[in-house]
Parts: C-alpha cells; structure tokens; sequence
C-alpha cells in the first residue's frame, strides 16, 4: 500500500517552493500518495495536484499573543548567550496606538517577564500547543488527519503559526512529523515557532545554527536537504527565447538591462531613493555609451505607490515587470505568487546582466546563472538628499555566513555607484567566483538535487522501524 504524505502549505513561497518545482510530481514517480495539505486561498487542483484544503485556518488569539513572547524570549537568550545586541535588532516594536492592542502589548510584556528564561522558552511552547488544541482550527485538523490516515507530515514552513494546530493534532495522533527551515536567514531570528520531530535544513551551516539556538533539537533530528527554492534555474524549459521576452515586456533588444529588485517597506523605507539612484547612474552610464536599462520588479507583497513617481521620470531606462502574485487578503503571508510568476522571475533573472538591491538572497538566485549581485550599502536620513553609509541589515547574524566581502558589489555612495556598475560589468568574473563559494556554504550543492535529497529523507523517515 501506499505510503501517504500530507506537504502542509501555509504560505506563498512555500507553495513555490513545494507546488510549482518538481518536488510533488518526484514523490509521485517514487510510488508515495502525495497530498498537499493546503492552509492557503490558492485552488491547487487547478494544477493538477492533489490536495486537502484546511478551511478557516485560525490560530488563537492567545497563541498569537504567546508567539510574539516566545520569539521576544528567544533573542533575549540568545542575545545572553552570544554577548551580542544584534538580536534585539530583530524584534519589531510592540504597538500601543489603540486600547486592543495596548492590552495585548502588555499582556505580551507580561508573559515575557514571567518566562524569559530558557526553561521558559519551553513553557511557553507547551503553552501554545495547549491553547491550540482549544481552537476549531485544531478540530478541524484533528478530524481530516482520523480520516485521510496519513503516514508523515512535512511542514514547509517552520514560521507559520498556522502549521501549530495541524502539527499537533498529528504529534497527538502519533504522526510523525517534520518542518523545513523556509529562509536562509531564518534562524538567528527566532522564527523556529513550530515544534516537530524532524527538521530539514538547507547546510551543514544551518544544522550547527540551529542545533546552537534551539537547543532543545538534538543532531539526529536535522537533516540536511538543501532547499528547492533554486530549482528553476536548471530547469531549461522555463527560459523563453529573448527576442520574446523583450517583446513581451517592451524591452529594447539592442540594450543590455540590469535588475533592480525592490525590498519590502519595512526592510527598505526609502527604496524608491535607491530605485532613483541607481537610475541616475544608469543614465551617466549611458551618456558614456553603454546602452543600458534597468528592469524593475519590486516586491510582491508592496502594493505601495510609493516608486511611480521616480518610474515615470526615469523612463527612459527604467521598465517595470509586475511580479504576478495574487492578493487573496489582507495579511502578507496571503498574498500568493502563481505558477506563471515562477517563469517569470527566472527569465527575468536569465535576460539581464546582474541585479541590485539590499540584501535579499537574490544574490543567490543570480550567481546560480554566473551573474554578480550588488548590495545598496547607505542610508537616507530624514531629507531625500542626504545619505549616510552603512545599513544596519548587514549587521544580522545571516550575513557573517559570507566568506569574503567581495561576494558581492557594494554600492556605498550614490555618487560612486556608476563607476562601481561599470566595473562590475566588465569583470564580474571574481565577485561570481566569490557568491558561489558563500552559496555553498548556506545552499548544499548540486542545487537541482534539492527535491531528490527531500524524498530520500522523507523516505528514511517514513520507513523508520
């Protein structure tokens, strides 16, 4: 009979990363039952996949009051343990705009001051657990689990505290279960919130980081899978022919194009300052004869207005790409990217020449097709026109993974950032060189394996005596 594997979906990378690569159709061809355990908006069958959708997916408000304790508690500690401030960097302020969320604040503060031990860190797991079993959302989940019998969960999210109450109900039915680490820089974050027998992680780097901050996972619960976040990059039936795409995208053939990826609002305020920056250094380049353009995609969860302005008086280089998510709610994590958005992405990536931002793993995505990255390194202050170097970001614990500085170009000064552009167009051969020796450090290689490594471990966890 066949072994059935429940893949639990709550968010939208994770349903890149596990719906649109190779991985269902690779667990299929290996004889498995697989079923994606859907929490999202997004219809899968519509894809072709089988899946089980987990409706009204609804923590409780208590777990989400402990959560934020938990995690809070967590940099605490590791903050202690490290002798480094830098965890405190991580937190995001408690709000007391309004009476609701003064309340919850101080019920946070409470929790934290009552817990904020490393004994307390594991109350307060056993706590969430327990207010999650209270939930309909726990029922629910309990219910769907008696009656599809599945024989392991894999959790692609270790953050979403959604994944509690379905995780639980299986831990409760005796299911074994696993989470896998969603991003690079996860970790050191304390984003750890799910609780389950297995872990699988992108590295070694990210085995020892995890066996150091949650010190209650022991080494043979980790396995070391890489991640299919990079699949489409070896996957030659995704690129279109480049004529097409520039004339899909209005793109000018005779120019070469640069990719600015846009951050988040949170992560990078003033973007759009970057966005007008690096434009102004495209035009000198430019007037210099380079022929060059810039192809903008910004952030798929930034509905923001805030680049048009700075698009609509550089447009003579800059020619944005709409990434082609879906906005399903209101929340960020419902916002959903479509299969049609993973071709899109990676043939952006194939037809430009290398891209700029501030310190995503695109620098990842990049090198996997021998092309450099450059990290905007400088902050505006309060007027528009005056800028400072240095971004806090780099200061987080997921950049002292990289080997040398020279993995990537740092763009310090906007003054300086033509001449840095140009140069690193010229010879990216020794910056490449470097991003693929930190991309390996965090990413086990050969990349595409990624899938295949998954299922070995999943089966070695399945067939367990």
């Amino acid at each position: 009979m066949k072994k059935k594997i429940f893949v639990l979906v709550c968010d939208g990378v994770s349903l890149r990363n596990f719906a649109y690569t190779s991985f269902y159709k690779l667990g299929i061809a290996q004889g498995y039952d697989v079923v994606i355990w859907n929490a999202t908006s997004f219809n899968l069958e519509q894809l072709n996949l089988k899946e089980v959708k987990i409706n009204n997916a609804k923590p409780s408000a208590f777990s989400d009051i402990l959560k934020t304790a938990l995690i809070r508690i967590e940099l605490n500690m590791f903050s202690i343990r490290d002798k480094d401030i830098i965890y405190h960097k991580y937190k995001f302020p408690l709000s007391f705009k309004t009476i609701k969320a003064s309340v919850k604040s101080l019920i946070i503060k409470t929790y934290i001051a009552l817990y904020n031990s490393e004994k307390g860190i594991l109350k307060i797991r056993k706590k969430i657990a327990s207010s999650e079993r209270k939930t309909s959302h726990y029922k629910d989940c309990r219910a769907i689990l008696v009656a599809e019998k599945p024989d392991f969960i894999l959790s692609t999210s270790q953050r979403a505290l959604t994944a509690i109450a379905p995780l639980t109900a299986a831990q409760d039915l005796n299911i074994p279960t696993a989470s896998f680490i969603y991003s690079w820089d996860n970790i050191p974050k304390a984003t750890t919130v799910v609780t389950t027998d297995f872990y699988f992680v992108w590295s070694m780097y990210m085995k020892n980081e995890l066996l150091h901050y949650q010190r209650y996972i022991t080494p043979n619960q980790i396995r070391v899978t890489g991640t299919p976040q990079f699949e489409n990059h070896y996957d030659d039936t995704l690129i279109e022919p480049k004529a097409a795409f520039f004339k899909i995208h209005n793109l000018d053939i005779n120019k070469k194009y640069i990719c600015f990826s846009g951050d988040d609002i949170t992560t990078s305020p003033k973007d759009e300052l970057y966005l007008r920056d690096f434009a102004k250094a495209v035009r000198s380049l430019n007037k210099k004869e380079h022929n060059l353009g810039v192809v903008f995609r910004k952030c798929p969860v930034d509905f923001s207005d805030r680049y048009d302005t700075i698009i609509k008086e550089y447009n003579d280089v800059i020619v944005p790409i709409e990434p082609k998510w879906e906005k399903m709610g209101a929340a960020w994590n419902s916002i959903l990217p479509t299969k049609e958005d993973y071709k899109l992405q990676t043939n952006i990536i194939a037809h430009t020449e290398c891209v700029v931002n501030l310190g995503s793993s695109m620098v990842f995505d990049y090198v996997a097709h021998n092309k450099p990255c450059a990290f905007i390194d400088y902050n505006y202050l309060n007027a528009s026109n005056s800028c400072k170097e240095g971004v806090y970001v780099y200061d987080f614990v997921h950049f002292r993974s990289m080997p040398s500085s020279e993995a990537v170009i740092w763009l310090s000064n906007p003054n300086t950032m033509a001449d840095q552009l140009e140069a690193a167009l010229e010879n990216p051969s020794e910056t490449v060189s470097k991003a693929k020796e930190w991309f390996e450090i965090i990413n086990v290689h050969p990349l595409e394996n990624a899938c295949k490594r998954l299922w070995e471990e999943i089966d070695g966890v399945v067939h367990l005596e």
